[in-house]
């Protein structure tokens, strides 16, 4: 007999305003929606970015990350739940622009904790407090950027963009999945020799526009591809009635088009399905053969023959490269603005309206920890702080390295 408490399953139901006991063990639809040639697209995709995506975690958490596999399927809400552990971190980060659609990563509460911890270099945090959630949804803001500049480059679609990354700890059932069936990822990863999962969502009709504008599906299993043909399926000399010398036309295909082509016509008299028919003199396939200019047969009459002559390009040599190289010198005067970040918080609105004089804030950054050195507002280097005379200033410390500029601008 029963208790009266409720089971995990029928909180998750009520909390998602499902009946109890609906669902939560449904099976994935694993066929719908998009066909295995498109998932598999679409996982290659991915699995192209794995090596960069563990280049981002690393830089974040400055720990040696690793993509120990990559798995994609199509599942629905029911389907994915109880995957889940009971609380997760859910990052929001959705596409906007050219290609709308709902994108989101889900964090169990270890793999989070483990990301903000190693970013901190503090082994003693075990809870999801504010930082730890901005830490996570950096490292998704970046993990999103290099995905969306690979789609832009695949899809042709240079306006797909996304919403800034916004994190909520909670009960698995509050997070908000697509209705119906969407596209999982799952993230089998490695970081400081422990293995860690994260779930990656995207919708489904985000997916298919990729796929399809990808270029990477044959032509007979992508509608879209078909349709823009126009019709081209048709044999190609049913369209041209007929090529060479095996079928003569006789008056049908191009003499509908082009009528009497007269004594300057294809063959002699000119006439179609006489002695100037093709499969005679200057049918395709002999004199006047196939893959020639019609201007090199004999012309109609008053017909002008064009001067074709090739294209003649211009050596493209190293001097473009030291002209544009040498060019740098007409903005050596443009001012730029160069910010020395000391660090940063996060606060609720609450806590921000009740600051008054004489009220400490506590920064990101551990006391001694180098700052953070930005040009337009991108950081560039890392520093110290000194005084000179009366004056603060900072010496410079490291560079970053190209990769992790990139990284920052995700």
């Amino acid at each position: 007999m029963s208790d009266g408490s409720l089971s995990q399953e029928e909180i998750d139901s009520l909390l998602s305003g499902l009946d109890p006991g609906v669902g939560a063990a449904a099976s994935p639809k694993a066929g719908a929606g998009l066909s295995s040639p498109e998932v598999n697209i679409f996982r290659d995709l991915l699995e192209s970015l794995s090596p960069t995506q563990a280049q981002n975690l690393s830089a974040i958490t400055g720990d040696e990350v690793s993509v120990r596999s990559l798995t994609v399927d199509q599942t629905n809400r029911d389907g994915m739940l109880p995957s889940l552990s009971d609380e997760v971190l859910e990052v929001r980060v959705d596409m906007t622009g050219g290609i709308p659609g709902d994108h989101f990563f889900l964090f169990p509460k270890d793999t989070a904790v483990k990301i903000a911890a190693l970013a901190n270099k503090d082994d003693s945090l075990t809870d999801l407090d504010d930082m730890a959630i901005s830490i996570v949804s950096e490292c998704v803001s970046n993990i999103t950027g290099t995905e969306i500049t690979l789609f832009s480059e695949k899809s042709g679609n240079r306006s797909i963009q996304s919403d800034p990354a916004e994190g909520n700890y909670g009960p698995k059932a509050m997070a908000k999945f697509p209705s119906g069936d969407f596209f999982r990822i799952i993230w089998e990863l490695e970081m400081g020799g422990q293995p860690f999962k994260m779930w990656e969502v995207y919708s489904q009709s985000f997916v298919k526009d990729i796929v399809a504008g990808s270029g990477l599906m044959p032509p007979e299993q992508n509608p879209a591809a078909m349709a823009n043909m126009g019709g081209m399926g048709m044999p190609q000399q049913q369209q041209m009635g007929g090529m060479g010398m095996q079928q003569p036309m006789g008056g049908m295909g191009m003499q509908q088009q082009m009528g009497g082509m007269g004594q300057g016509g294809y063959g002699q008299q000119g006439a179609y399905g006489q002695q100037g028919g093709y499969g005679q003199q200057g049918g395709y396939g002999q004199q006047g053969g196939y893959g020639q200019p019609m201007y090199q047969q004999q012309a109609m009459p008053g017909m002008v023959n064009p001067n074709v002559q090739p294209v003649q390009f211009a050596s493209m040599g190293m001097g473009v490269t030291n002209q544009e190289s040498g060019n740098i010198g007409l903005i050596m005067d443009v001012y730029m603005e160069l910010t020395v970040e000391l660090g940063r918080t996060k606060k609720l609105i609450k806590d921000i309206l009740g600051i008054g004089e004489g009220t400490i804030l506590e920064l990101d950054k551990l006391a001694g920890e180098p700052v953070d050195i930005l040009v337009n507002h991108k950081p560039i280097a890392k520093g110290e702080v000194v005084v000179i005379d009366e004056n603060f200033g900072v010496r410079v410390t490291e560079i970053l390295s190209p990769m992790e500029r990139v990284s920052d601008l995700g």
